[in-house]
């Protein structure tokens, strides 16, 4: 790995061009390299009014319908995040800009209540958040997060939260209301237990230890905790699922799901950088293992395919998982949460 081109951390080592639009500042014989090279690591704040805040999807292979961003682009700096390609429709780039321009919607929960207010809205848990983290970094300054738990629980609608920030924990006392009535499960990402690789692969996320820790907080106040292995790299992070699944069942989580890395639009260029650079000597089995995931290709758009591969690779992983999970997860199970209380005013009633 050349240090001097390297941005630790950052995830994303280059800018790659915005596939949107037609003209881009190339890094190579730039007069300017100190300027750009000392912005990198700096990480910037825009702000954005939307007319709507709930995002909609059929996708068959996804287990919610209704999903929350009240931030765009994430700090936590994952190299393989799916996200990444959503920020170039804003005007950036999927790469060091995703991690280092963050927009927040600041007007999230007011537009929130007024979906709930509505005749037409039909309760159903909606999922903070499906595309970046809602408690990466900066929620600790906004608190975007919070207020929208807290509309949650007014309304008594269903909400799933999945996050690898500790700072989940902060909510502790609105997580547990909404608990006591079955309205909240909280998704924990988890893929190694390998702090160097965490360091490099997620260099803004919360220690491992630190998620276990968090996992054993939630479960102990009352709140289901899933384990989310995601995503799941083979070379690189495969072989640890028994001894993750074994620790987040010591402290407490209820159930364990997991994902295999796809690497779809720029993820391809921005991992394969990354990869190379940190991994040199096993970079190329590493990524022909991926192709062998997704049908000779990283990127993957396949229903059904997409979040697990196929092939005799993704069978072994399969299996690796099936195993453990009976293993040190067996009979556990969650209740699905409670879409019947949800109060249309969110006022008060006489049985509340």
């Amino acid at each position: 790995m050349d240090s001097n081109a390297y941005h630790k951390g950052r995830g994303a080592q280059i800018k790659p061009k915005n596939r949107f639009e037609k003209n881009y500042i190339d890094r190579e014989d730039c007069d300017g390299i100190d300027d750009f090279e000392s912005s990198v690591s700096k990480t910037n704040t825009f702000y954005e009014t939307p007319k709507s805040i709930i995002s909609k999807n059929n996708s068959p292979d996804l287990a919610w319908n209704h999903s929350i961003n009240p931030y765009q682009g994430c700090e936590h700096g994952c190299t393989y995040c799916y996200a990444r390609n959503s920020h170039e429709y804003w005007g950036f780039n999927a790469g060091l800009d995703f991690e280092t321009k963050i927009i927040v919607k600041r007007n999230a929960p007011e537009l929130l209540e007024k979906e709930f207010l509505k005749k037409s809205w039909k309760p159903a848990t909606i999922m903070l958040s499906g595309n970046t983290d809602c408690y990466q970094p900066i929620e600790k300054k906004h608190g975007l997060t919070r207020q929208l738990l807290s509309l949650f629980l007014k309304y008594q609608n269903p909400v799933g939260i999945i996050t690898k920030n500790t700072l989940v924990r902060r909510d502790l006392d609105i997580l547990s209301s909404l608990a006591s009535k079955n309205l909240v499960y909280v998704a924990i990402s988890i893929n190694s237990l390998d702090e160097e690789l965490r360091r490099v692969l997620e260099p803004r996320t919360s220690s491992s230890l630190q998620r276990l820790k968090t996992i054993s907080e939630l479960s102990e106040a009352g709140i289901p905790v899933i384990a989310m292995l995601a995503p799941i790299i083979p070379g690189l992070n495969h072989h640890e699922i028994p001894n993750i699944i074994q620790k987040v069942a010591e402290v407490g989580a209820q159930k364990a799901s997991y994902t295999t890395v796809r690497l779809n639009g720029q993820l391809g260029i921005i991992f394969k950088d990354w990869l190379f650079k940190n991994f040199p000597m096993r970079a190329k089995k590493v990524w022909n293992q991926i192709e062998w995931l997704h049908g000779g290709n990283v990127n993957d758009s396949d229903w059904g395919r997409r979040m697990r591969g196929d092939g005799a690779l993704a069978l072994s992983i399969k299996r690796l998982f099936d195993i453990s999970v009976k293993r040190h997860l067996n009979g556990k199970q969650l209740e699905p949460l409670n879409v019947s209380s949800f109060r249309r005013s969110g006022n008060l009633n006489l049985f509340d």
